[in-house]
């Protein structure tokens, strides 16, 4: 048995397709939809997903201003941006790229960003909502798996979910969605004891921890649907995940790759959030 492999590629193109079609509506309507993201520093992870993010913007038609701080600005004057760019009216999405240097505490940062731009769907509010079950913006990574769970076919609804990892970016965010579809959720982190036995009872295994090869073949349940969101580097220098890729597909009955897998569809989601954003800008009937 080889499972199936969970294309991000494919994927992430049909929802950007379906994105830019809505964007042309709003054009048509009078609004342009527009993302600004600030970004603080050189470091190299960040400038490749904010060269992605921008490229994703210009194939769905959304407007994209990348502003790019040096590396020694104050927590002050990230702060007097995320405010000017927060009034103005013709930004819909605002982000800030993590991480940020460490004279910056990121979560005053996040929680200046309004609500109703916060297209990270971070702020205390919008994880408050996505908690009660309110309408919000769904944190782009955790939106992405499930979009990929959902393509396999398989019904989230009385399945054993295992996610491992706990931050508060992907690993709690994607069992709180696991669970709002009634699956029943299992949290696995660096303390657990039972970790292998968990993860074998897993139809559903979100792995989510930044360890290579943390998930092996023998960890997976036959015909459980793996998603894996780590992104490492290998000794060969090349990128890879959370899981034992060759020996999970072996067993797995769906599985993400890396590259090529959730990574694309978080960039897609955030698309999605974006369109989302410039809607309720509309003029009310």
């Amino acid at each position: 048995m080889s499972a199936s492999v969970i294309s991000g590629k494919v994927l992430a193109a049909q929802v950007k397709q379906e994105a830019a079609q809505r964007v042309k509506e709003l054009r048509a309507q009078g609004v342009t939809p527009c993302l600004a993201v600030i970004m603080v520093g050189d470091n190299p992870a960040s400038t490749a997903y904010v060269k992605g993010k921008a490229k994703d913007c210009e194939e769905c038609g959304i407007e994209s201003r990348v502003i790019h701080l040096p590396q020694q600005t104050t927590q002050e004057e990230l702060l007097d941006i995320v405010d000017e760019l927060a009034r103005d009216a013709a930004v819909h999405g605002l982000l800030v790229q993590l991480p940020l240097p460490a004279q910056i505490d990121d979560q005053a940062v996040i929680n200046a960003i309004p609500p109703e731009k916060d297209v990270d769907g971070f702020t205390a509010e919008n994880v408050g909502r996505m908690v009660i079950g309110e309408d919000c913006y769904l944190p782009c990574t955790p939106a992405g798996v499930m979009a990929m769970i959902h393509s396999t076919g398989i019904s989230v609804a009385g399945k054993q979910a295992v996610v491992v990892g706990r931050s508060n970016i992907v690993g709690k965010p994607a069992a709180l969605l696991l669970l709002r579809e009634h699956a029943t959720v299992t949290i696995c982190h660096s303390k657990t004891k039972n970790l292998a036995e968990l993860c074998r009872s897993a139809d559903i295994l979100v792995a989510a921890v930044g360890r290579k090869g943390v998930i092996t073949g023998d960890m997976v349940k036959p015909g459980a649907v793996v998603i894996d969101v780590g992104i490492n580097r290998g000794d060969d220098g090349k990128l890879c995940g959370d899981v034992d890729y060759a020996a999970a597909s072996a067993v797995a009955g769906a599985i993400t790759p890396v590259p090529g897998g959730v990574g694309l569809m978080t960039r897609a989601m955030l698309m999605v959030n974006t369109v989302k954003a410039a809607v309720r800008c509309l003029p009310k009937a």
